[in-house]
């Protein structure tokens, strides 16, 4: 996945193309600075896919735009409610 802090708003955008290949695109308005912006982040994924926060964590990448996630729970179901959400374009702002 691909974070961009300091933006205007919190928000999972959609897909994008990356280095890395594709990208599940997120916006946070956290500062890059004492793990603010990885906190959000986790805020919003957990808000988008409706699971609790604690279950969403950064593993990989913890300073770099390019981040790998773990989630807990069901993958299958997780991969659904993912899959949903893109195809109908929701994007979750999160306040």
């Amino acid at each position: 996945m691909r974070l961009t802090p300091k933006s205007g708003q919190n928000r999972v955008e959609g897909v994008t193309t990356a280095a890395e290949g594709a990208v599940l695109k997120v916006r946070v308005r956290a500062l890059p600075e004492n793990g603010a912006a990885n906190a959000a982040l986790t805020k919003v994924l957990a808000g988008w896919l409706g699971v609790p926060q604690g279950s969403v964590a950064v593993i990989g990448g913890a300073k770099a735009r390019a981040k790998t996630l773990m989630i807990a729970g069901d993958g299958l179901e997780l991969a659904k409610r993912a899959s949903a959400r893109l195809a109908a374009g929701v994007q979750q702002d999160a306040r």
